[in-house]
C-alpha cells in the first residue's frame, strides 16, 4: 500500500463532469490499494471572479486578512463538491478546510503570501491526515490556504495550490505527488506557437525550474521548494481521468534542502580572452562563428558576455592559449573582429538558489562586500537563480570567504 497525493487543478475541475472525472480517477486509485490525499484547487475563474468582485465593491480599502478570507471561499467550495462526490462513488472521503480542527497547514500571519511552519504542519499532518487514511477516509484538502495560530485564514501566494500538494507529500513521505492540469505534461515548448513541440517523459527539478522562471507556467518554482528527491511527481492530463497514465515524470531535486544557497569557488584557474571589434551587436552570426572555432578544438567555454565593441570569454588557463591562437585565426581571416588579447588568471565563484527569483538586490549583496574590500570584479553575469562572479586568482579565496559570510 502506498500514499499518492493528487492535487487537481482549476481547470480539471471546472465542470460538473470533470469533477466527476476527477472523484473516479481518485477512487480507481483507492480501490488498486493505495491511500489517496486530495489536494484542490478554486474551480476554474472562481478566484479571478472574486477578485473582480472585491475590485468593484471594495477597492483598495479591502484589508489582506479581508481578501485572504474571500479567496478562500473558492476552495472551501471545491472541496466540499469533490468531497460529496466521492462519497457517491461508494468510498468515504472528508473535506478539510482552514475552519477544520483538522486543517493541517499552519503559516505566520503574512495573509496573502504566508510563510509555513514546517514542524507545526508536520505535526498536524501526522497527527490528522495520516490518521484519517490509515482509517481509510480520502482527505481531500484545500489547495492555496493555511491558517495562522489564531485561526485566521491566510494563502501561501502564487503557485499554492501546488506548494499544498508537495508539502503534504513531504510531510506523509508520500510515493508520490501526482499534478492534474490542463496539459499531457511539460512540453518542449509552447505548443500554442510551434505545433512541433513534444511531450517529455522526464525532467528535473532544477529544468523545470528554469523553464518556470521563465514563463512556463505549467508548475510554480515555489512548489518545488517541498520535492523530497524520494518522492516520485508528475504532471498529467485530467482528460483521461487516471491517475496512472503516463505524463512527463518530475527527477529529483539533488538535495534535500531545496532552498539552500550553494557557493562554490572553481578550482580551475581561468584565463580571460577578449575580441574586440566595431560595432559588435549589430554583426549577424559572430558569436557563432567564435563559438564553433571553439567547438571544432574541443574547448570548453565557462562564461561568455557581449558589449557594444568586445566579447569576453573565459576558458581554463591550460585551454586558453590554445584558444587564444584559434581565435585569433578568426580574427585575422575576417573583416568583423580587429583585435583579441589574452588577459589576466581568474577565479570563478558561483552563487545559486531558486530563491533569488523573488530576492531583490541579491546582486548588490554579492557585491557590496567585494566593493568595501577593493576586491575588482572582472565580469559578473546571472539568471533569475544564479549569480556568477568573475575577479582576479590572487583575490579568488577572499571574495569566496567574503560572499559566503555574506549570504550564509
Amino acid at each position: 500500500m502506498g500514499i499518492v497525493v493528487a492535487k487537481f487543478g482549476g481547470t480539471s475541475v471546472g465542470s460538473g463532469e470533470r469533477i466527476y472525472k476527477a472523484a473516479n480517477s481518485v477512487v480507481n486509485e483507492y480501490m488498486q490499494g493505495n491511500q489517496v490525499v486530495v489536494v484542490v484547487s478554486a474551480i476554474n475563474k472562481t478566484t479571478d471572479e472574486s477578485i473582480k468582485l472585491v475590485n468593484e465593491s471594495i477597492g483598495e480599502l479591502v484589508t489582506e486578512k479581508q481578501l485572504a478570507g474571500i479567496l478562500s471561499m473558492g476552495e472551501m467550495q471545491s472541496v466540499r463538491i469533490m468531497a460529496a462526490t466521492i462519497e457517491s462513488l461508494g468510498v468515504k472521503a472528508e473535506f478539510i478546510d482552514p475552519f477544520s480542527e483538522k486543517w493541517p497547514v499552519i503559516t505566520d500571519s503574512n495573509y496573502l503570501n504566508a510563510k509555513i511552519d514546517k514542524k507545526e504542519t508536520q505535526k498536524r499532518v501526522t497527527k490528522y491526515i495520516k490518521k484519517l487514511l490509515n482509517q481509510g477516509i480520502i482527505p481531500v484538502v484545500c489547495g492555496f490556504l493555511g491558517c495562522d495560530v489564531d485561526g485566521s485564514v491566510t494563502t501561501l501566494g502564487r503557485g499554492g495550490s501546488d506548494v499544498s500538494a508537495f508539502l503534504i507529500g513531504h510531510c506523509l513521505g508520500a510515493d508520490e505527488v501526482v499534478i492534474v492540469t490542463d496539459v499531457k505534461g511539460v512540453m518542449s515548448t509552447d505548443p500554442r506557437k510551434l505545433n512541433t513541440a513534444r511531450k517529455l517523459d522526464k525532467i528535473t527539478v532544477e529544468e523545470m525550474i528554469d523553464l518556470a522562471n521563465y514563463g512556463a507556467q505549467v508548475l510554480h518554482p515555489n512548489a518545488l521548494r517541498y520535492k523530497d528527491p524520494n518522492i516520485k511527481a508528475k504532471i498529467i492530463s485530467f482528460e483521461y481521468g487516471d491517475l496512472r497514465v503516463q505524463g512527463t515524470d518530475i527527477i529529483g531535486p539533488a538535495h534535500e534542502e531545496y532552498d539552500v544557497i550553494t557557493i562554490t569557488k572553481c578550482d580551475d584557474k581561468l584565463s580571460v580572452l577578449a575580441v574586440v571589434g566595431e560595432n559588435l551587436m549589430n554583426q549577424q552570426c559572430i558569436i557563432a562563428q567564435i563559438t564553433q572555432k571553439v567547438c571544432e578544438n574541443k574547448l570548453n567555454i565557462y562564461g561568455i558576455s557581449t558589449g557594444e565593441s568586445s566579447i569576453t570569454l573565459f576558458f581554463k588557463e591550460d585551454e586558453a592559449i590554445k584558444a587564444h591562437e584559434k581565435l585569433h585565426d578568426l580574427v585575422i581571416g575576417g573583416d568583423t573582429l580587429s583585435s583579441i588579447s589574452l588577459g589576466q588568471k581568474i577565479a570563478m565563484i558561483s552563487v545559486v538558489s531558486h530563491d533569488f527569483i523573488d530576492t531583490p538586490g541579491i546582486i548588490a549583496s554579492i557585491t557590496k562586500p567585494l566593493h568595501e574590500n577593493e576586491i575588482n570584479i572582472v565580469e559578473l553575469s546571472s539568471s533569475q537563480t544564479a549569480v556568477v562572479v568573475f575577479v582576479d586568482w590572487n583575490d579568488g579565496d577572499k571574495a569566496y570567504d567574503l560572499i559566503k559570510e555574506t549570504l550564509q
